[in-house]
């Protein structure tokens, strides 16, 4: 993830884990990617690859703090270097700067938006406010309507908090109606009253700790999800995509999921600072995950090197309980960063949101037994999928 204005952001949403790392780069300065750094990291990008295609991911803070200028360089530049690689973007944002001219921008470039919208108006304004404390609902479905006028193709980043839990049907049902194909849910799990330094988040962790106020609790969490299961499975497959769900399946069949915190390893999503400054992950930025600067270090041998190795295999360490849990495949512990418990034995490193995974596996497994089946049978996932939404479920349960 390169992050073009570091920690900066136009919003000061209450459960932000990122706002904090301004705090790091103290020195006054402008706080923006530099073209000269602009271009070294697309040239070095693109030598990391592994295959034709590649993407890359614009993340902050709130990367259109960067005036439309700056990411047409940034396609300039890709074209320069692309050396016959296939190139895609991406960028998350909070929705309330979108305009016409971006619009444009984006579709003619073809780039996937990611933005942050936390469901209907009462839910969204509680958290995600501007700098003055005004809620960014009316600002961000404008900037939605924008994409879709524009015809640019834009998916929901949902976080779940400890407030819009408790209302996971009217939750889901929002996205559903504004014609929403495709989501991820993020659960708030956030230390309480922690400093920047040392870390908030340790490998292996020490224990359990307090959490925020805004943090979704396990049980809640669980029972979120089995409920938007319920709504989603009876009449959406194959409409909408639930990023939990398609991982869930993809652990189900053997199969790497798409998203880092459900797969048996991860240290595959890097993240880059304003300044050049590389991290193991955009959930570790702190100093004791730094791997280097791209002006003093290529960005591969950071990527591939010994102290990145040894950060994705951390993810590996479960404590017992995890390794005898029938469900350790269709999670592997989930994120890193949410390991903060302890296990009935002692033993650290227990998933905060254990309790609620495994509440929503246990619920979800004779679906996912059937699609799996089903796959192994026809070795064809397209056909699982038009099943399901031709209603081989009832609304009871799996048909036979």
């Amino acid at each position: 993830m390169a992050k073009p204005v570091g920690a900066r952001c136009n919003l000061a949403c209450s459960y932000c884990y990122y706002l904090e790392k301004g705090g790091m780069y103290g020195d006054g300065g402008p706080g923006v990617m530099t073209d000269d750094l602009l271009e070294l990291f697309i040239k070095q990008y693109m030598a990391c690859q592994t295959q034709r295609e590649v993407l890359f991911t614009w993340h902050g803070g709130e990367p259109l703090l960067r005036p439309l200028s700056f990411y047409r360089r940034v396609v300039a530049l890709q074209r320069k270097h692309a050396g016959g690689h296939l190139v895609d973007n991406c960028i998350q944002t909070n929705g309330t700067l979108l305009t016409e001219e971006w619009c444009r921008f984006l579709k003619d470039n073809n780039w996937l938006v990611g933005v942050s919208l936390d469901g209907p108006q009462w839910m969204h304004d509680r958290h995600r406010r501007d700098n003055r404390g005004e809620g960014t609902f009316q600002k961000v479905m404008r900037g939605v309507e924008l994409l879709d006028r524009h015809g640019v193709e834009w998916n929901a980043m949902a976080v779940v908090n400890s407030h819009n839990a408790d209302h996971p049907r009217e939750f889901y049902r929002f996205f559903r109606d504004i014609g929403c194909r495709f989501i991820q849910f993020t659960p708030v799990v956030e230390r309480a009253g922690a400093p920047l330094s040392p870390p908030l988040h340790a490998l292996p962790s020490d224990g359990a700790v307090a959490v925020t106020a805004e943090t979704v609790a396990p049980r809640q969490w669980g029972e979120f999800l089995c409920a938007v299961f319920d709504e989603w499975v009876v009449r959406d497959v194959g409409e909408i995509f639930v990023q939990l769900f398609d991982a869930t399946l993809a652990n189900w069949v053997g199969v790497e999921p798409g998203v880092c915190s459900m797969a048996a390893f991860c240290g595959n999503a890097l993240a880059m600072e304003h300044n050049g400054d590389v991290f193991s992950c955009d959930h570790f930025v702190f100093p004791e995950y730094r791997l280097g600067n791209i002006f003093h270090e290529p960005l591969a041998s950071m990527a591939y090197g010994e102290r990145q190795n040894g950060f994705r295999r951390l993810k590996q360490q479960l404590p017992e309980q995890c390794r005898r849990c029938r469900f350790e495949f269709a999670c592997h512990g989930e994120c890193p960063k949410n390991r903060l418990l302890r296990t009935s034995d002692g033993e650290a490193g227990l998933n905060y949101l254990c309790e609620g995974y495994r509440r929503f596996f246990e619920h979800a497994a004779p679906y996912m037994d059937f699609m799996a089946r089903e796959w192994r049978e026809d070795g064809a996932p397209a056909r699982v999928m038009e099943a399901v939404a031709k209603g081989l479920f009832s609304r009871q349960g799996p048909v036979g």
